[in-house]
């Protein structure tokens, strides 16, 4: 098991030119999910997308939601280079948003079968959200979640042991790697995009802000912690109160505008 994260490593969220500049990257990619939102709305399942439609956006998603917190582990990562810093971050970075696009696959499989449960009974999308947040929130309290988020807070140890990977595709092998622990981590939370829809702009920033905070500030494995409980509290809420369902489950429909932001 990685060791708990030090005060010096939960204090690695600086603005050094490397976390600028992937920082700006999200930015760009928020802006263009906000305008794909606005142009499709948000409706439960795939939304009738393909897969050739479907992975693009997926992957825009991930590239705002995802860099936020892996900045402090490229900005970490990057101290440790000699020569062509800028190529070889770009290869951290991509390795680590393949595995993220890569779980788009999962994801649209995934949604296609919430596409054909939504069309045998209109009712069904909120048993759909139920359970995934009782998936999610379970998963939140478990203990390979833990060892997981543990690996992504104190990453200074396993970067430092990725020393003796050589080689021209190194950094791509490192971001694999390590972001395959950040899916391990992460997965449940964007599991919550089958019970929310795959672009509810307003759920995208609260799970970008959980997924922050638990990497990154100090008490992030009791935030960790609380979501779990928030998203088993909200399941309650939907399985109990027919109002809060029609409010927060999406209609197996794309909505007509997407609420202003």
């Amino acid at each position: 098991m990685t060791a708990p994260a030090t005060d010096a490593e939960e204090r690695s969220y600086q603005l050094t030119p490397t976390t600028i500049a992937l920082l700006g990257v999200a930015a760009l990619a928020w802006a263009g999910v906000v305008a794909v939102a606005r142009e499709m709305g948000n409706g439960s399942g795939t939304m009738g997308l393909p897969l050739s439609e479907f992975l693009p956006m997926w992957s825009l998603m991930m590239t705002a939601m995802m860099l936020p917190a892996v900045a402090p582990v490229a900005a970490l990562y990057v101290r440790t280079f000699r020569a062509n810093p800028r190529r070889r971050t770009a290869l951290f970075v991509t390795g680590y948003l393949l595995i993220w696009s890569a779980a788009g696959l999962i994801a649209f499989l995934l949604l296609r079968l919430v596409d054909r449960q939504v069309m045998d009974s209109p009712t069904a999308m909120r048993a759909i959200a139920a359970v995934v947040l009782v998936l999610a929130g379970v998963y939140q309290l478990s203990p390979l979640k833990q060892v997981c988020l543990r690996h992504c807070r104190s990453p200074l140890g396993q970067l430092l042991r990725y020393g003796n990977v050589k080689g021209p595709t190194r950094d791509l092998k490192v971001a694999l790697h390590h972001g395959g622990f950040c899916l391990g981590c992460c997965w449940g939370l964007m599991a919550l995009f089958i019970a929310f829809g795959v672009m509810n702009i307003w759920v995208m920033l609260a799970l970008t802000a959980v997924v922050v905070s638990e990497k990154v500030l100090r008490r992030g494995e009791q935030i960790g912690r609380l979501a779990g409980l928030g998203f088993l509290a909200i399941a309650l809420l939907i399985v109990a109160s027919p109002t809060v369902a029609d409010r927060l489950v999406p209609s197996s429909t794309a909505s007509d505008s997407m609420t202003e932001m």
